[in-house]
């Protein structure tokens, strides 16, 4: 019996490997899998975030509020020059992304239907979708939480009782669909903890990158991806899972649009002083000067006023089999050491407390705006 499995599962990764990944870039998701596919056992969560650039390019740069002469950050990639894939799993990754040295290549670039893409973002999510997937399957129907440490506060997914469908291949469907909505809320409450205070190096603002127009889009993007590589066996291993990435991740471009490296930057140039000031130096706030503060997973791209192509909407399906998937697993927002800026929740906060935070947000930002005018 156990030889048989073996064989079976063998003949499954063969399956994967020579069929070609595919992604359709439409509203909502409609893809479901009629296989149980194996799956990598339990990964070890993404450590940390890989290093996203600021909205612009060419941007200047300042240290401790003195200009660093010489250096620039150009930020700027093309659909399809975007390297290797890496789940990024080890602390070097993030490392190595900022020195130049690593396979993968994250920045900018701009799509007629997607609008700005921050192509770092969309690996994040894409990546906590595959870990919490690997997490949540095995123990699908169980109450149990995960914790995922402290941005702000103490993140918690938490993961309730439920009867999950009788057919395996339709729990796989639904356990991907969850981790896909987790993951990207994560990629919310980042946006939110950035402008609240949060700092991933002490000393170091994040303001500047809190809200920025093409994030949360960017985002959810990244775990429709990640849902569509689950789907089609990619979370079999990490390595089919990357593989998945770099077909799935510039065809979706493509998709949307995709222009060149070029014609990005001619666009950012476009709304300078408008949505960011090429005056300004990383990480000075308001280098960034438009702002998206919609926090849902029901979304279009944040217009840009010279482009005439329809938008593409992206979202989530709020249920799935007739489960709502709000009923089975949320992220919480508990009490952390440092709040700083962020009001205390009661007991926590949940994506539902969102759209508040980020409507406070706005207000701030605009009230600061307006002071510098």
């Amino acid at each position: 019996m156990r030889y048989c499995a073996l064989i079976f599962i063998i003949f499954l990764n063969t399956a994967q490997a020579s069929a070609a990944m595919e992604t359709i870039v439409t509203a909502q998701s409609t893809r479901v899998t009629r296989i149980d596919w194996p799956v990598a056992p339990p990964l070890s969560a993404p450590d940390g975030l890989r290093p996203c650039c600021a909205f612009g390019f060419n941007l200047n740069v300042q240290a401790l509020g003195i200009p660093v002469p010489f250096y620039q950050l150009d930020n700027v990639v093309e659909a399809g020059r975007l390297g290797h894939h890496r789940y990024n799993d080890s602390a070097f990754g993030a490392v190595s992304n900022v020195l130049g040295l690593s396979s993968e290549r994250d920045g900018l670039l701009y799509t007629r239907r997607g609008g700005f893409i921050d192509i770092a973002h969309v690996r994040d999510t894409a990546d906590n979708t595959l870990y919490l997937f690997s997490q949540i399957l095995p123990r699908l129907g169980q109450r149990w939480h995960i914790s995922l440490g402290e941005e702000l506060a103490q993140r918690r997914i938490q993961l309730n009782a439920f009867t999950p469908p009788d057919d395996a291949a339709q729990r796989y469907t639904l356990a991907a669909y969850l981790a896909g909505k987790l993951a990207y809320q994560l990629a919310a409450w980042h946006e939110i903890a950035q402008w609240y205070g949060y700092q991933s190096v002490p000393g170091f603002s994040e303001e500047i990158s809190a809200f920025s127009p093409e994030d949360l889009y960017s985002n959810l993007l990244g775990a429709r991806l990640a849902i569509d590589a689950i789907l089609q066996g990619g979370a079999v291993s990490v390595g089919s899972y990357n593989r998945a990435m770099e077909t799935l991740l510039p065809a979706a471009l493509n998709q949307l649009g995709a222009v060149s490296a070029t014609q990005t930057r001619r666009q950012l140039a476009g709304i300078d002083g408008d949505w960011w000031d090429s005056h300004r130096r990383v990480p000075e706030k308001f280098l960034v000067l438009k702002r998206n503060y919609d926090t849902g997973d029901n979304r279009l791209p944040t217009p840009v006023p010279f482009e005439r192509t329809a938008p593409q909407r992206l979202m989530l399906p709020q249920q799935l089999y007739g489960i709502s998937l709000s009923d089975i697993g949320e992220l919480q927002l508990w009490p952390g050491s440092a709040p700083r800026h962020l009001p205390p929740p009661s007991p926590y906060y949940t994506a539902a407390d969102f759209s508040d935070l980020a409507l406070h947000a706005r207000a701030e930002d605009a009230r600061q705006i307006l002071e510098k005018r």
